[in-house]
């Protein structure tokens, strides 16, 4: 028994703050968004795919942002992606040290929670 890939990886966001998930995920990382199950969908939230990677967003009631623990997303031009989202007014945070083979920064999402961008050097 292997574990063979990853299909989704989800993060918590507040209720009813979608057209932020929206504007952040489709509008600055670009990521297209996907339709939910309709069983799912009333729950709130939203998904979104960019290539092979889903991110799902799910609602928490009592939400708190999740500082530490984040998903890592390869992307092919890292300086203009967060020239990107440092134009829009998202915090970002490029003192991270150095992994062998990649450029890479952490951003943060309208609701705090860290994503880490990374490209290959």
């Amino acid at each position: 028994m292997t574990i063979l890939a990853i299909d989704h990886i989800q993060i918590a966001m507040p209720i009813g703050e979608e057209e932020k998930a929206r504007a952040f995920y489709v509008n600055v990382l670009g990521f297209d968004e996907i339709p939910k199950p309709a069983d799912l969908a009333k729950r709130g939230g939203a998904w979104f795919q960019s290539q092979s990677v889903q991110l799902h967003l799910g609602v928490e009631a009592d939400f708190r942002a999740a500082r530490k623990a984040h998903p890592a997303f390869i992307v092919s031009d890292l300086d203009a992606l967060l020239a990107k989202v440092q134009a829009v007014g998202y915090e970002t945070d490029t003192s991270q040290p150095p992994l062998e083979g990649y450029k890479r920064a952490h951003v943060f999402d309208p609701f705090g929670n860290r994503i880490e961008l990374m490209e290959k050097s």
